[in-house]
């Protein structure tokens, strides 16, 4: 059961909805942090006084101003988090749909669940806050889909490398040049021409800018 909930959440807008949900949910001990440094503070002063969160609902994302913190993002907060009460469930509300992040969310940190801001995102936090409630986890499906997507093809470190400097301008036949200067092996052009054209069928894409948009939109670049 949860009774006892911190929001770690920037933008005033999203506490006003993640306040709004914790009523419908009758979770009435609710407590606000706008910086994660104060998030962890928290946490560990009602860990120490064994009155311990049961659940903490954190964005990824917060942006700096002149109140200069340790911790600067969510990833850092939950590991943090962990740290400090190992049984601290967590729930990350964030904007984002990187394949990348919601894999190392799953598999990595083992958060309880994961709702995106989007529409339709209050229903979802309902959802999700109850189903952690009874010791299960939600991500939702089509987010799951894409890490299912990202990992339909092994990406290494030369297959990186050249996605990269595609995003940053560089022609398909500089490339070479770049890799010879790097030591970076194989650097023929056929060696490139060929793990693109792997890439693009394994995704079904026909053109290098679709490849490097999706790369971009799954964070592996």
């Amino acid at each position: 059961m949860i009774k006892k909930v911190l929001i770690a959440e920037d933008h005033e807008s999203a506490n006003i909805s993640l306040q709004k949900t914790m009523e419908e949910l009758g979770i009435t001990d609710f407590h606000h942090a706008f910086y994660c440094d104060n998030a962890l503070e928290r946490i560990q002063r009602e860990k120490a006084r064994n009155d311990s969160y049961d659940l903490l609902i954190t964005d990824l994302s917060f942006e700096e101003d002149s109140n200069v913190q340790k911790i600067k993002d969510g990833l850092t907060l939950i590991k943090e988090a962990r740290l400090a009460q190992p049984d601290l469930r967590i729930l990350v509300f964030s904007a984002s749909k990187e394949a990348a992040t919601i894999e190392l969310l799953e598999k990595t940190l083992l958060i309880d669940g994961y709702v995106r801001k989007a529409r339709n995102d209050a229903k979802e936090l309902k959802e999700a806050i109850e189903k952690i409630a009874n010791n299960q986890r939600h991500f939702p499906r089509h987010l799951m889909e894409l890490v299912k997507q990202k990992n339909a093809h092994d990406f290494t470190k030369f297959d990186i490398t050249v996605i990269s400097l595609l995003a940053q301008g560089t022609l398909q036949k500089d490339i070479p040049v770049y890799l010879q200067e790097h030591n970076i092996k194989p650097a023929g052009l056929s060696s490139i021409e060929k793990r693109l054209n792997l890439m693009k069928e394994s995704f079904g894409f026909a053109k290098n800018e679709q490849l490097v948009a999706y790369c971009k939109d799954m964070g592996i670049i």
